[in-house]
């Protein structure tokens, strides 16, 4: 069993906080991401996890057994760092083997675990090679395939992708995923980067500045975020917040009025004025044929347009508010753009304490 269980863990440095109160517990061979911008005490979280750094206040348990004062050798935990961090002078092979021979293992044992490594990781024409003969890809294989042959309760991984081109990342992301399900073990995985996030977690733990912002699965996450921190985080562009006013059970905002659903009207109360989040991707062009009954027309001034590929990312002003709709519709900067929204891809949350309304 390697369940991962951290209780009211705090750190500082220098007299600032670096983790607040931390509780978090991550299941016997869940894979589990900590992701936040850089500075958000993430990395630190992972070095405690580790025995690298040690907690001012908390506990943490492995495998149900506290852990506070165990040394990081004796935690049977394996550490992949962003760096790499092999040795430049031995061999694919011996740099694989290396935790082995500090165990004093067998030779017979050492091989029969390299060559086991090595295949899961497809780096068996590669064991002669030295670091420097190798690309980053393989390099990252490398410090998989160290951490692998020590066979341990939980593995610990610092934006080991980071150092990689985009299309390099992609592919050691499906090669990790793949590789947490053949060894059925606890992945604790830290990065900065919301796709990563998204699409490799079964759990993601959101940070900032030092507090769990969030933790839930990735449809969760996306579909119901916690405040508008989470919403304008998560998602390659992130949701629009934007300030709307409420009279009688009339929402406004812009030129926009939409009469709320009993449902939305019960949960938002007395409120008078609440912040709308609307994800650029729900915004649709209008075309009077397609719009549904409930969806509301947007007629705006086009500021600024980046184009993606067959999709672009169009900028407007509603009201004081910039907002972003991506869309792959033809339009020009300058020109007027008609798009509807549909009142049921709103997301609400409190003007004041920015958290989840509805």
């Amino acid at each position: 069993m390697s369940k991962v269980e951290l209780e009211g863990i705090s750190k500082s440095f220098d007299k600032k906080n670096i983790l607040s109160d931390i509780n978090l517990c991550v299941e016997d061979k869940e894979f589990c991401v900590l992701v936040g911008a850089s500075g958000c005490g993430k990395s630190t979280l992972l070095r405690i996890i580790a025995g690298l750094e040690t907690q001012d206040t908390g506990n943490l348990y492995i495998g149900g057994k506290l852990s506070n004062k165990i040394q990081p050798k004796d935690r049977n935990i394996a550490f992949v760092f962003q760096s790499y961090a092999l040795y430049p002078h031995l061999t694919v092979y011996d740099n694989i083997a290396f935790p082995l021979k500090l165990r004093k293992i067998s030779k017979k044992q050492i091989e029969e675990k390299v060559m086991e490594a090595s295949e899961i990781l497809g780096l068996h024409d590669y064991l002669k090679r030295k670091p420097k003969e190798l690309s980053g890809g393989q390099r990252q294989r490398v410090a998989l395939g160290r951490a692998i042959v020590r066979e341990p309760e939980v593995f610990l991984m610092d934006e080991p992708l980071s150092n990689l081109d985009a299309k390099l990342r992609v592919q050691m992301r499906t090669e990790i995923k793949k590789l947490h399900k053949k060894l059925n073990t606890t992945f604790i995985y830290v990065t900065h980067d919301q796709t990563e996030a998204l699409t490799m977690g079964d759990k993601i733990v959101i940070l900032n500045e030092g507090k769990i912002q969030q933790t839930g699965d990735p449809e969760t996450i996306f579909n119901y975020p916690a405040n508008t921190f989470v919403a304008t985080f998560m998602g390659n562009s992130p949701m629009n917040i934007i300030p709307a006013k409420i009279n009688d059970g009339i929402l406004s905002f812009d030129r926009v009025m939409v009469t709320l659903s009993d449902f939305n009207r019960k949960i938002i109360g007395e409120r008078k004025e609440v912040l709308i989040g609307i994800r650029p991707e729900n915004f649709t062009p209008y075309m009077i044929e397609s719009i549904l009954p409930t969806g509301v027309r947007l007629h705006v001034n086009v500021d600024s347009i980046e184009a993606g590929g067959g999709e672009k990312n169009v900028f407007f002003k509603l009201d004081d508010t910039e907002v972003v709709a991506k869309v792959g519709a033809k339009t020009s900067v300058g020109t007027v753009a008609d798009f509807t929204i549909d009142p049921s891809d709103f997301h609400f949350f409190d003007k004041d304490t920015k958290e989840r309304i509805v």
